[in-house]
């Protein structure tokens, strides 16, 4: 383009603007059409020429128009969701998906793209596909303050907002009851009752009703058993036997904290600001939670189980919770002198978490539901994390407690088999419907 050239385009594009800016669309895509007449490769003009034929209804001349610019400016999320949304309009659902999953690529958190995608996968029958656009959709914008009610939902969108919604409920609450269909016909349906009623609440389709208010679950609560912060030892026939290795576990612990560089963060890599809210100090060192893991999220720290033996052998013989990528988690929690572990809740009722105190200096204690415990070396305590609980070292020595899971004895045989399958699914499905990264744009 030489200079004139280059000259009058920017004077069509300048008026252009300034028509737009008048609220005259008409005389902008005059000036407009001059421009891309000197200038076809103009992506402003082809895209704001192809949303005015858009407008008009004539589908076929936007999506050429819109080829045009992606071939002038190729992987431009912009044009490719407006391609998108002329194809979907037009009723062309395979070039819709193919150019709002590329648009994606680049602006994950495009939840209105998304949804676009939604529509165009469940028109081609992609079920499980369209499922998973249309919660991504709905909870990345829910994310951003949008789509929460009628007033943070355009108005255009809201019928569309409202069938993705229904949509992703109905197919995860399919999902879910699919997973469940063998334990049905297995036990029968009155068995897995409380199991139906968790996975209700859990989608929101009932409320929790939890008879205690100082137990507040995170994850997934399982209705009409007891609420209770500790649990008798009764409960726990494998208790004694656990205790029992109470010497032998702690010699092993020893020789593990002779070696400190083995040990990690319970909390992992934070910043100092999300550490205090987990952590405080009552003295002038900094508050530190570490942990040695035999098991963490389901998985087998090799090493650490080679290290201790007779740990490990004993934590093998007992009833942990087994959930894969979720359960057993099993360790050793190790306190600093000085250190407060804040108020916090776990995630299910379904299952408990038993400490076995091995190193326990004086002023330490833990707080399950407002109630108080003492720890005593050798002997086990039991509660439901799920109650707000808190725990602390006041000492000026190191305190260590074993920690293990374990299934709520009040739950039946088919209901932890139940819960097992359905928080797998339910994780397996959470893992392919990740939140996006909130470093790029959105809608």
């Amino acid at each position: 383009m030489n200079d004139l050239q280059q000259t009058t385009s920017e004077t069509y594009r300048s008026t252009a603007l300034e028509h737009l800016r008048r609220g005259e669309p008409d005389p902008a895509e005059q000036c407009f059409a001059r421009l891309l007449a000197i200038a076809p490769e103009d992506v402003q003009a082809l895209q704001f020429l192809a949303d005015r034929h858009f407008s008009r209804g004539d589908h076929t001349q936007a999506i050429r128009l819109l080829c045009d610019a992606d071939r002038v400016r190729p992987d431009d999320p912009v044009v490719l969701s407006q391609l998108g949304s002329v194809q979907l309009a037009a009723g062309d659902f395979n070039a819709a998906a193919v150019s709002l999953e590329k648009a994606l690529a680049h602006t994950p958190q495009a939840f209105v793209t998304r949804l676009q995608l939604g529509i165009a996968l469940e028109q081609l029958g992609h079920a499980h596909e369209a499922l998973l656009a249309y919660f991504i959709a709905v909870r990345t914008a829910q994310l951003h303050g949008r789509w929460l009610d009628d007033t943070t939902t355009a108005p255009a969108l809201r019928v569309l907002v409202k069938h993705a919604m229904n949509y992703a409920n109905e197919g995860r609450k399919r999902l879910f009851n699919e997973v469940l269909a063998p334990l049905r016909q297995r036990y029968g349906r009155s068995e897995l009752a409380r199991v139906e009623h968790c996975l209700a609440i859990y989608l929101g389709e009932q409320p929790k009703s939890i008879p205690d208010q100082r137990q507040k679950p995170k994850f997934l609560y399982f209705p009409d058993i007891p609420s209770r912060p500790f649990y008798p030892r009764d409960r726990f026939p494998w208790l004694e036997a656990l205790e029992a290795a109470t010497g032998a576990v702690r010699e092993e612990l020893r020789a593990v904290l002779s070696k400190d560089r083995q040990l990690e963060p319970f909390l992992g890599v934070q910043s100092p600001a999300e550490a205090r809210e987990m952590l405080r100090s009552s003295n002038e060192r900094a508050a530190v939670w570490d942990a040695y893991f035999f098991y963490r999220h389901g998985k087998r720290y090799d090493a650490h189980c080679a290290a201790c033996p007779q740990t490990t052998s004993v934590l093998d013989t007992l009833p942990l919770v087994r959930i894969r990528d979720h359960a057993p988690e099993t360790l050793f929690s190790v306190l600093s002198p000085g250190a407060h572990i804040l108020p916090h809740t776990g995630v299910t009722n379904t299952r408990l978490v038993t400490h076995l105190p091995l190193i326990v200096p004086a002023d330490c204690a833990i707080r399950v539901g407002g109630e108080n415990h003492v720890w005593q070396e050798g002997h086990c305590v039991t509660f439901d994390d799920t109650f707000e609980h808190e725990a602390w070292n006041r000492s000026d020595e190191t305190r260590v407690v074993l920690i293990l899971d374990s299934w709520n004895p009040d739950l039946s045989e088919a209901e932890r088999l139940a819960v097992t399958d359905l928080v797998e699914a339910i994780g397996d499905f959470s893992q392919s419907a990740e939140p996006v990264p909130k470093s790029r744009g959105a809608d």
